[in-house]
């Protein structure tokens, strides 16, 4: 199969889709989504999980931060790192979520009221917003590159999952720039799919 290389107008695409999701949509999306992460192999020996606050349309994440409480896992945020802007990841507490301790980072997303945090390679799992996957677990992100960019330090850990609605799954594959991140595995209301990287961290 050839691959895709008209990216921009893709990009566009996708993310007018995305916006005209409506909010009985995104409830929807967010509980079939669940019936796949309760059964998520990759959870059960994870103990540091690493999950977004949605902000642009993405996937929401309420239920699935509720859940890893529920079963006993270390949460984690990311933190843009005005440094080298990387992502650091900051742990909240139960308490701290349920009473929404969270400002306004300058770029629209929700961050920690935190100085410091970890590097993803720390992480065990880390849950990530996309635009864009193909066949082949490439992921495309809004275009900052902050989930590539701290990635390309850790090409082990942690694993990668990430949450699309149906339509942001496409059955191509995209013309793949040197600095972009693959997937081990994308999670949308119908299907989990599993990636090479996913197979291949199992052999070892």
């Amino acid at each position: 199969m050839q691959p895709l290389t008209d990216l921009k107008t893709l990009r566009l695409q996708l993310r007018r889709q995305r916006r005209q999701v409506n909010i009985y949509q995104h409830r929807q999306t967010e509980w079939a989504m669940m019936r796949h992460v309760y059964h998520l192999p990759e959870l059960k020996g994870a103990k540091r999980v690493g999950v977004y606050l949605d902000a642009f349309g993405e996937i929401r994440t309420r239920r699935l931060i509720e859940h890893l409480f529920r079963i006993g896992k270390q949460v984690y945020l990311p933190m843009i790192c005005n440094m080298n802007q990387h992502l650091v990841w900051t742990r909240i507490s139960r308490q701290q979520w349920q009473i929404k301790r969270f400002y306004w980072h300058r770029l629209g997303m929700q961050q920690a009221y935190k100085s410091r945090g970890l590097a993803m390679q720390h992480l065990d799992v880390v849950f990530m917003p996309l635009l864009i996957c193909d066949q082949k677990g490439n992921r495309v992100g809004m275009g900052g590159g902050f989930y590539d960019r701290s990635l390309s330090r850790c090409p082990q850990q942690p694993i990668r999952i990430g949450l699309a609605h149906e339509f942001q799954y496409l059955n191509c594959v995209l013309q793949r720039q040197t600095w972009d991140q693959p997937l081990d595995l994308l999670i949308t209301p119908k299907h989990p799919y599993h990636f090479k990287r996913a197979i291949a961290r199992a052999a070892l």
